[in-house]
């Protein structure tokens, strides 16, 4: 069964750092792609990187240079590496995966290219 658990979120102060976890089961990273997406109240699920197989990654420009996503394939699981913080980062983090071996270019952010989803972890940034 395949099933990805977000952890690591947090209360962070503006300008601070936090590092989410993604632990993956029922599969490996060899034959699957991760995103991470992010849902703020009132607002659609946005996508903010894919990571494919080879380990190239697609950025959504509201976090690139600010937000780097790694992988551990001996571990199983997917990070994101989250600085700079601002409030507006504020929301609930989500990694996504389907079974693929690159992102799609023209629409990685999409939710609807992903099958499977965890449950969410909290990030909260204050002013």
């Amino acid at each position: 069964q395949v099933q990805v658990v977000e952890s690591g979120g947090g209360l962070v102060q503006s300008g601070g750092s936090l590092r989410l976890s993604c632990a993956a089961s029922g599969f490996t990273l060899d034959y699957h792609v991760i995103a991470w997406f992010r849902q703020a109240p009132g607002k659609k699920r946005e996508g903010l990187s894919c990571t494919s197989t080879d380990g190239n990654t697609y950025y959504a420009d509201s976090v690139k240079g600010r937000f780097t996503a790694s992988g551990d394939n001996a571990k199983n699981a997917v990070y994101l590496q989250m600085n700079s913080l601002k409030p507006e980062d504020t929301a609930v983090y989500y990694c996504a995966t389907t079974p693929t071996y690159y992102c799609s270019g023209w629409g990685w952010y999409a939710p609807s290219e992903y099958n499977y989803w965890g449950q969410g972890t909290r990030v909260t940034v204050s002013s």
